[in-house]
């Protein structure tokens, strides 16, 4: 199995006035089989390490290209599936391996929303049985109560109350969504994982189904983390950013400083893919083109997992700059003053890049 290099950034403890959700040194290895008896040959590792930690009411974004780990780093903080290592404490207890009765109770508090909302949905259940089925099972409603309660729901979400007798077929993508949030709102939570909740829709309905997640987390004081490979989207909801890359975090900070100020050479080369509005900057500006392919996470390359992609490592060795550690030695997610960037970043030669 891989051993790992993790970056502890998170705090040691949570209280009633720390982060709401800390994760530490989470790591999640899949076994490969193969033979004729299925033995392991060896591991995905699709975690390597995540350090994160999310505050009260806040909205955290996850952010990479496919196949980053930001899916699977999801499902670890909600215990959806067990790290191989590290541990998710919610408000003080650590749920990585809670089990149960407890963890059923927990859930109560912490919830996600899926990529897909037909997916999601039981295509032989109405909306109303699917809304009203963690309220059968987490509370002893009499029916009046629960049918009330979906129909409010409804109403939060932008549908009408009277869609509950409809099935998933019936709506639109958009609408569907808007069910998969309410069915997310349904007990409550202090948190909500959502994972690419806009990347399956089209563009026209996507800045509603945004406009929705902020006026529901203004007004609930909803912690949220916003898993995309969509910056421009994330821009518009996230407090903090959080960049991944071959499931390691090799970016992180408080929005303006990732869209301002990027410093790691992933990180630049998303923000230049942005379009921009004004067609007349948009034909001059320079645009960064990562070549190659993503390694793969069974086999990372040493050093740094960025380098076999890296325009700065190519653009130093040009320069005559040697660049031996970036195949040598694995950055640690850190600030480095004399880069002039000033939140952490994973590289061994971070610099400021203009992002117009």
């Amino acid at each position: 199995m891989t051993t790992h290099t993790a970056v502890d950034d998170t705090p040691a403890e949570t209280s009633a006035d720390g982060p709401l959700l800390v994760a530490r040194d989470l790591v999640k290895d899949f076994p490969i089989r193969g033979g004729v008896f299925g033995r392991t040959v060896g591991y995905v590792s699709a975690v390597a390490g995540v350090s994160l930690a999310v505050d009260r009411g806040e909205a955290l974004g996850l952010v990479g290209e496919s196949g980053c780990g930001k899916s699977t780093t999801g499902r670890l903080l909600l215990n959806l599936i067990t790290p191989t290592s590290g541990t998710v404490v919610f408000d003080g207890q650590e749920i990585s391996r809670m089990k149960g009765k407890r963890l059923s109770e927990m859930r109560r508090r912490f919830q996600i929303v899926f990529q897909d909302p037909y997916a999601s949905l039981n295509p032989r259940m109405t909306i109303g049985t699917a809304l009203s089925e963690p309220l059968r099972f987490h509370f002893d409603w009499p029916k009046e109560r629960i049918e009330e309660r979906v129909r409010d729901l409804l109403r939060t979400v932008g549908l009408s109350p009277e869609h509950t007798n409809r099935f998933p077929h019936e709506f639109s993508g958009g609408q569907r969504q808007r069910v998969g949030i309410a069915r997310a709102l349904a007990l409550e939570p202090e948190m909500i994982v959502l994972d690419e909740p806009v990347s399956a829709l089209d563009v026209s309905i996507q800045a509603g189904v945004v406009n929705l997640l902020e006026k529901l987390q203004d007004e609930l004081g909803l912690a949220y983390v916003f898993i995309a490979h969509d910056l421009s989207v994330v821009r518009h909801i996230s407090d903090r950013v959080a960049v991944m890359y071959l499931g390691k975090i090799v970016e992180s900070g408080e929005r303006k400083q990732i869209y301002e100020n990027p410093g790691h050479p992933y990180t630049q080369a998303l923000l230049s893919a942005i379009p921009l509005p004004d067609p007349e900057r948009e034909r001059t500006r320079e645009r960064i083109i990562l070549t190659g392919d993503v390694p793969s996470p069974a086999d990372p390359p040493s050093g740094c997992r960025f380098r076999t992609r890296c325009w700065l490592k190519r653009q130093l060795e040009d320069g005559g700059v040697d660049t031996s550690a970036c195949v040598e030695q694995e950055p640690l997610l850190a600030i480095r003053p004399s880069s002039g960037v000033d939140h952490p970043a994973a590289c061994h030669f971070t610099r400021q890049r203009e992002v117009v």
